[in-house]
């Protein structure tokens, strides 16, 4: 049978046709019966497993029922609207209710018809409901070779077009008849007899139409490893290709400005987690290949540092060097600390954001293509057309993810050469996370705080104790020290009981009054203009309070403000409270950091302010985030094309990342071509995969 029948589009599989072809594709993209097979299923049901109504207990997950719908009701209006279905057997009955999709489900009941139902028991009252059950009718003619059903997710389009959750399974009694013949194999023997896996042919097989629970945990395991392979294959042939293929800069001089900074003006001894990274980029400029480095640094460790020291070298090295930040707050800030850092050196360093005036930004824009400009920092404004580098080697990107994959491009093309590139980011991210979004960079991390830093205490307070907080923020700033206020929200919400900012503000200004207390407050809906005015008054120490909304999370930098206090700290997400608790602690003061919020938390909630009490390790903070959101929540993931995983999950799974990543490193530096006969099979897919997926979302 030809291997082309898998690019067979699904308008001519029997049961599908041109209306559920369509559907499928503007649906899930899925246009053909490979891109078929590749959509797994989420569950499986049991269908020898039945629970009775009458059995039903308050604490079950999900039942599967079997019975009559005896009635069919609309009851309410508006908001209200419900669709009530009564479903009977012969123990007793239940009321089904669906508040969405009302008038298509209505047209699928039909009166004594018999059902399969599915979901997740409620009480209410004396009596079980199911809201927003599957429903399926019951279909005798459909082949039970497997007392296991695979249910796959489904959409209210997917749905109306018959392709429910159980529906699609369906699809497959057709599909994998007509395919199975073709299914090739896509591991070497080694590997497959490494693990003692399964084919793929018999993985696919398996995963869509297992027999027993051990079909399953084989097909998964199995198809788990290869996603994973062929992920990190293709990632890490990208870091060798670019080391092989694409010459870099080489920067082989250590000269007068890079030791006139070290000798006379390093402001404090460097950790050696700064010269390990300081040694690794030197290794890379020095090695004629282009370096593409990604370095991860908590709040504070001193990432700044480390990018000046490096862009020092360029420019001793006859290139410019340029910093692009997100924001225009934290390009000044990055432009406020590099030019304290070189008071008195030979370094011209330059900013160039959307409010340079039009005289300044003509000259800067003649000094930079004569080459008079060491260092340029900035925003945006780098990338546009009439920004021209005279001999730029060297590009720092700070928090990458910010960046659209075009502007990033566009910034790195404006040398003559292909310039170094280091990419920051102080969103700290777990290893598999890392070795799954950048597996094709080269990968520093700053894991220490300079010398001098203490840790902040970090403190889960309830309203109970807000008198007793607000004699502490007097004692701090008794004492000179600064406070922030944070609050998720600027106007009171009527469906969230939140302390508001500006309730909050008028609390505040009550606790403490003028003229005794002068207070900031800082918020995304304000102009630019007047936000940074508020933010500068509070940097030069003329306000001791800032009350602010998450607009403060990156690019104030404070080192005179010792508390951050944290309204309704459950409504926020790990990572961003660690980031709001980094804006304290920049100076040698202890710091704090108090999380203010209601008695009854979720449990996740809970787990989230625990964590945060017990450690200020990023990484550790990270790492807890994706167990408890997973990956398609992580902040900059979306970008990156390549978690859009189809069986394996980084969480769970990560001790098969791991492996699959060895496994394809070993792989590669034994046969970098792929060139060998056992390879083969691996090769054609490995080579038809790439082909399917153009990635727009890496870094270079």
């Amino acid at each position: 049978m030809n291997n082309d029948i898998l690019k067979s589009d699904l308008t001519y599989l029997k049961g599908v046709g041109p209306k559920r072809a369509n559907v499928l594709a503007a649906e899930l993209g899925i246009r053909n019966y490979e891109q078929m097979l590749s959509y797994f299923p989420f569950r499986y049901i049991d269908r020898t497993q039945f629970h009775k109504i009458s059995d039903i207990q308050i604490n079950e997950t999900a039942v599967q029922l079997s019975g009559k719908i005896i009635s069919i009701e609309t009851l309410g209006k508006g908001r209200a609207l419900r669709l009530s279905a009564v479903l009977q057997d012969e123990t007793g009955s239940m009321e089904l209710v669906w508040f969405r999709g009302i008038k298509w489900i209505k047209t699928k009941l039909v009166i004594n018809k018999e059902y399969l139902v599915y979901g997740k028991p409620s009480k209410f009252g004396n009596k079980f409901n199911i809201t927003h059950p599957e429903i399926d009718i019951v279909q005798e003619d459909i082949k039970l070779s497997s007392k296991l059903q695979a249910v796959y997710n489904s959409t209210e389009k997917l749905s109306k077009a018959g392709l429910t959750g159980k529906g699609i399974g369906y699809v497959f009694n057709t599909l994998l008849p007509q395919v199975s013949a073709v299914i090739t194999e896509n591991l070497n023997t080694d590997i497959v007899e490494k693990y003692g896996f399964i084919s793929h042919k018999e993985a696919i097989e398996k995963i869509h139409q297992p027999i027993n629970y051990s079909d399953i945990q084989k097909a998964s395991n199995r198809l788990k490893y290869e996603e994973f392979f062929f992920i990190q294959l293709s990632l890490i042939e990208q870091n060798l290709i670019r080391k092989e293929q694409i010459p870099g800069i080489y920067f082989g001089v250590i000269g007068d400005k890079f030791n006139g900074f070290f000798n006379n003006n390093l402001p404090f001894t460097l950790t050696d987690a700064q010269k390990k990274v300081i040694k690794e980029i030197r290794n890379d400029f020095s090695t004629g290949k282009q370096m593409n480095r990604l370095l991860q640094g908590d709040v504070g460790s001193g990432k700044t540092l480390v990018a000046l020291m490096t862009m020092l070298i360029a420019n001793d090295n006859g290139y410019q060097a340029t910093l692009m930040a997100p924001t225009e707050i934290l390009a000044q800030q990055h432009f406020v600390s590099i030019s304290k850092f070189l008071e008195g050196l030979n370094v011209n360093v330059e900013l160039l954001t959307g409010s340079t005036k039009a005289a300044n930004r003509r000259k800067l824009h003649a000094d930079l293509e004569s080459g008079l400009i060491d260092i340029l920092i900035g925003t945006h404004a780098l990338i546009e057309d009439k920004v021209k580098f005279n001999n730029l080697g060297y590009v720092v990107i700070d928090e990458q993810h910010r960046f659209g994959v075009q502007q990033r491009a566009k910034l790195w093309s404006k040398g003559k050469y292909i310039p170094h590139i280091l990419v920051m980011t102080a969103t700290p991210i777990p290893r598999t996370m890392a070795m799954t979004i950048y597996g094709d960079l080269d990968y520093s991390v700053i894991d220490e705080l300079p010398p001098g830093r203490k840790p902040i205490q970090t403190y889960h307070y309830s309203d109970a104790k807000r008198i007793a907080l607000f004699g502490f923020m007097k004692k701090q700033i008794a004492l000179g020290r600064q406070v922030y206020i944070v609050y998720p929200l600027i106007n009171e919400s009527e469906t969230l009981d939140l302390k508001d900012l500006q309730d909050g503000y008028e609390s505040i200004s009550r606790g403490f009054p003028k003229p005794e207390y002068q207070i900031s407050v800082v918020h995304g809906k304000m102009k630019a203009k007047d936000k940074d005015i508020e933010m500068q008054r509070f940097k030069r120490g003329e306000t001791n309070i800032m009350v602010a909304t998450t607009v403060i999370e990156v690019g104030v930098d404070v080192a005179n403000a010792t508390i951050m206090v944290i309204e309704n700290a459950e409504r926020f997400g790990l990572s961003q409270l660690h980031q709001l608790r980094g804006r304290v602690g920049r100076g040698a003061e202890q710091s704090y950091c108090i999380l203010m919020s209601s008695y009854k938390l979720s449990n996740e909630a809970s787990m989230r302010l625990e964590t945060m009490v017990r450690t200020n390790d990023g990484f550790e903070i990270a790492e807890a985030d994706l167990k408890l959101r997973g990956p398609g929540d992580m902040e900059g993931t979306q970008q990156s094309g390549v978690l859009d995983l189809h069986i394996a999950d980084i969480v769970k799974d990560e001790a098969i990342l791991k492996q699959a990543r060895v496994d394809a490193l070993e792989l590669l530096e034994k046969d970098p071509k792929l060139e060998f006969p056992a390879n083969e099979l691996l090769k054609i897919y490995y080579l038809k995969t790439k082909a399917a997926k153009t990635n727009w979302g890496r870094i270079s």
